[in-house]
């Protein structure tokens, strides 16, 4: 457990004090994770190694920026592109012509898109998309499946029908501060569960501007899903958006919609597109995104040169490289790593996901402990990991290899912690907290 003689513990201390949250993201928040034990904060971070602010060096089998870094922490080719053009000068009164660069090529990876704005963050891109949406079709309500972000047009999702209550249709993610005005805006639908999306369409098909939705998560949609979504949103006359921000060049090049064959009118990238350096794009339809010529859409750091430069370094070595392929190998030797070693011990552990951000879970009355028991053991053996990674391409055999040897002591501990009936005993430090819910 770290201490206050550790300066990583020590400024997270301070920060808890001076900044609302402790930090700027929820899913970096260490309470997630091991209250009180979790590095906070890092120093460098190489490939898939991180150091914190004492020194201590740390694999990331865990979150890896949040799945930002596909190619692994500070890629010497991506890294190179851009220290490139900050010693040019990354920013002036004049326009980055990698832009329309990057433009050409995210069109040429879609066919079925003709024109691509750009903005730095994931949130940006699903608020900029959702206004070209409502700009282009004059209409103000959204279907929402999925997570997309923290700002307005979302969360009105959760203004529920008493403003007491404030509906927590996503348990975890309070409105409070949402306009309740915007109530009656956004409409939520569960992945696959085609009965409620029908019921949005025909109470609000009329002023249903969009469908948004992550095209997938953990797993395939049921057969002719993503289609029936398609359809009906256009006999309605809504666009379909595709959020592709963190499961996009992960489990595709090119995002999850090409590997299922369904075009959107609009599809948002962000994450790992930039591998580690803000970059984000809304792509679409001509016809789609005929409201950005006439919305207000504008920031100006969305005309910096170091977010385009590094997405067109990451996309064009995703492609040399095929980081796909890579990424879906490694993660299977890591579901294999869990279910073997989960068995061998007898622990409760279902392990789900796509192999390129595979997931487990405990089915056990004390999940969140056991968790971060886990955390705790796996910390001590000089890893970051939770229950998800996203995995990269600084993640090889050698590394499963160490991982597996981590594991396999860790799941020691808590089979027989449970045996004990002693798994809270053994945490030093309170258990994890449990975050939001999706939708899917």
């Amino acid at each position: 457990m770290g201490t206050t003689d550790d300066r990583t513990q020590r400024t997270y201390q301070r920060a808890r004090e001076i900044i609302p949250g402790g930090v700027q993201l929820l899913s970096k928040r260490p309470e997630m994770f091991a209250p009180g034990q979790w590095p906070a904060y890092f120093r460098e971070a190489s490939g898939c190694e991180v150091w914190d602010l004492d020194g201590r060096r740390y694999v990331d089998m865990a979150i890896n920026g949040i799945g930002t870094c596909l190619l692994g922490y500070r890629d010497p080719d991506v890294t190179d592109a851009v220290m490139r053009r900050i010693d040019q000068g990354c920013m002036s009164s004049l326009n980055p012509p990698e832009e329309v660069e990057l433009a050409e090529l995210l069109l040429q990876i879609h066919p079925w898109a003709q024109q691509a704005r750009f903005a730095r963050t994931g949130g940006e891109a699903m608020a900029v998309a959702v206004r070209i949406a409502r700009a282009t079709t004059d209409r103000s309500a959204v279907a929402v499946c999925g997570y997309h972000g923290w700002q307005d047009w979302y969360l009105a999702a959760n203004l529920g029908d008493s403003d007491a209550l404030r509906g927590h249709l996503l348990p975890g993610l309070d409105p409070l501060g949402v306009p309740r005005e915007l109530r009656g805006t956004a409409f939520p639908f569960t992945y696959n569960n085609r009965a409620e999306l029908g019921r949005i369409l025909s109470e609000q098909g009329s002023r249903l501007a969009a469908v948004v939705m992550e095209p997938c998560r953990h797993a395939d949609p049921e057969p002719g899903f993503l289609e029936f979504v398609r359809d009906e949103a256009h006999k309605a006359g809504a666009l379909l958006i595709f959020d592709e921000i963190t499961i996009g060049w992960r489990l595709a090049y090119g995002g999850a919609h090409l590997r299922f064959g369904v075009q959107p009118d609009m599809a948002a990238f962000a994450k790992a597109m930039g591998n580690g350096h803000p970059m984000s794009a809304v792509i679409g339809t001509r016809r789609a995104m005929e409201g950005a010529h006439t919305s207000f859409i504008s920031s100006s750091y969305w005309t910096e040169s170091v977010g385009p430069v590094a997405a067109l370094a990451t996309l064009r070595k995703m492609a040399r490289v095929n980081a796909v392929g890579h990424v879906a190998r490694i993660g299977a030797m890591i579901q294999g790593v869990w279910r073997d070693a989960a068995r061998r011990h007898g622990l409760p552990v279902r392990v789900f996901g796509y192999p390129c951000a595979p997931v487990y879970a405990f089915e056990h009355p004390q999940a969140a402990e056991l968790k971060t028991l886990y955390t705790q053991q796996m910390l001590e053996n000089g890893f970051l990991a939770g229950n998800l990674i996203f995995v990269s391409l600084a993640h090889d055999e050698s590394v499963v290899a160490r991982f597996a040897e981590a594991v396999e002591a860790s799941f020691g501990v808590l089979a027989r912690a449970l045996a004990a009936n002693n798994v809270a005993g053994l945490l030093k430090g309170p258990a994890c907290h449990t975050g939001f819910r999706r939708l899917i």
